[in-house]
């Protein structure tokens, strides 16, 4: 924790709160269940930082051959994605440090699964395809942040494609436990579909 707080003093405008542009429908349904369980000293910040932390745990579970449990923590892991977000803009939390960090942590979370899981279970261009283009939002997103000095918000092609894979990660989970090549099949199908999404979210943003 202390190297985050020296960052915090040598960026403090990365951390200034901002106002939010747009609260989406599904904030307002986080902000009348899930949100009111979240103490205020809880910032999405924090829930950001978690769920990076919390990636190794889930690497370890699936490593570990793990599923079931592992499963279950990858889901509750995932689901602080959305926590983080509909904290930041009902409660007009919103950060730079937010902006950046919040789809890296996404990216960190969604490509231990690739490399666990499609890569022995799927053809590896598929593997190969998922990561590449979460490699190339990442050095987009740190071109745009120290070279250009702006930090873009994920958009909604992107938190699209976040869904599919976290979606298609579970469809996998649950073929591998049931022994199912059928939901194999449509974990690839996701997968894919989320591919298409990636590629419309790097054109939305500009490429």
């Amino acid at each position: 924790m202390k190297i985050i707080q020296s960052y915090k003093i040598k960026h403090p405008d990365l951390f200034d709160y901002l106002e939010a542009h747009e609260v989406h429908p599904h904030d307002h349904l986080m902000a009348r269940t899930f949100l009111r369980l979240i103490p205020k000293s809880v910032t999405p910040n924090k829930i950001t930082l978690f769920r990076i932390f919390a990636t190794p745990f889930v690497f370890f579970l699936i490593l570990e051959g793990n599923y079931k449990v592992g499963g279950f923590v990858f889901l509750a892991v995932a689901f602080t994605d959305a926590l983080d977000g509909s904290l930041a803009r009902t409660r007009n939390m919103v950060t730079k440090f937010g902006m950046m960090f919040d789809p890296l942590a996404d990216k960190l979370l969604i490509g231990t699964m690739v490399l666990l899981l499609v890569f022995e279970y799927f053809n590896p261009m598929l593997g190969l395809a998922i990561l590449g283009l979460e490699i190339v939002f990442i050095l987009l997103a740190f071109i745009s942040t120290f070279k250009f000095k702006t930090v873009r918000m994920a958009n909604v092609w992107g938190k699209i494609k976040m869904l599919l894979q976290v979606t298609a990660v579970c469809v996998t989970l649950l073929a591998i436990f049931f022994n199912s090549p059928g939901l194999l099949s449509l974990a690839a199908w996701i997968f894919g579909l989320a591919i298409g999404f990636a590629v419309v979210s790097l054109f939305a943003h500009g490429i």
